[in-house]
């Protein structure tokens, strides 16, 4: 079933068409990838989807729900978090600050403190770096921070936008080991990733974008072969 749903999407900047009538959808447990050149409409596309930026024209379905006009706090509440580009941490408040704020429309103060616990297993490094300002973080730590603010609203669908951009490779591996543990806990992942490589070799489906459309999708490890791809996207 879906728990997402892109149908006919029209973004425009002013008098620049961004997205051109995409249509995609993201079924409950699956993880997928979109995939494309900087400026392909990647970014523009899951801000649309999360209320940051006005769709033009189209409608985006949320279990079901038109969500095409609701803003983004809304759609924390919905169950919906959103892993920003760049990470976009709290420089000057601390780690467990941070992911306090993730869970500012839960209201349960115990359900909380397990959510918390349970971030913290998975990323040890932030309990351990929990009273620090999150600006002292290294990338690949700020990356962790971000993701488990996200996780802190207990959402039922994530969106990351390029998480492993800036990283070192270890710190990339790591990230996507753990966006598959995230999935694997019963998480739907939309992902958006420079990496194809990566993207594809974690993900159920894939769709490639270039210039505002969709120009091919399908299943990902079929995707990882296919010459076109190969040639645009997986070269070394």
């Amino acid at each position: 079933m879906a728990i997402l749903e892109v149908k006919d999407l029209e973004v425009y900047y002013g008098v620049i068409q961004a997205i051109k009538g995409i249509s995609f959808e993201v079924n409950q447990g699956e993880i997928i990838a979109l995939i494309g050149a900087n400026g392909a409409g990647k970014t523009t596309t899951l801000q649309t989807i999360t209320g940051l930026i006005p769709a033009k024209s189209g409608r985006i379905l949320y279990e079901g729900s038109d969500i095409t006009r609701i803003a983004s706090h809304r759609l924390v509440s919905m169950g919906m978090a959103h892993v920003p580009e760049g990470r976009r941490v709290f420089a000057q408040l601390t780690v467990l600050q941070n992911l306090k704020l993730g869970a500012y429309t839960r209201k349960d103060k115990k359900e909380i403190l397990e959510t918390l616990e349970t971030i913290y297993k998975r990323f040890p490094r932030l309990e351990e770096r929990k009273n620090q300002p999150a600006g002292t973080l290294s990338g690949g730590e700020q990356q962790m921070l971000a993701m488990g603010r996200a996780l802190m609203s207990h959402p039922r669908i994530i969106v990351m936008d390029e998480p492993s951009m800036g990283l070192s490779p270890i710190y990339v591996n790591e990230i996507f080991d753990i966006i598959k543990e995230i999935n694997d806990s019963g998480t739907t992942v939309l992902l958006v990733e420079q990496n194809a490589k990566k993207a594809l070799s974690i993900a159920h489906k894939a769709y490639v974008l270039e210039t505002g459309k969709i120009v091919l999708s399908g299943d990902a490890k079929q995707l990882m072969n296919d010459d076109s791809v190969k040639k645009a996207y997986l070269s070394e």
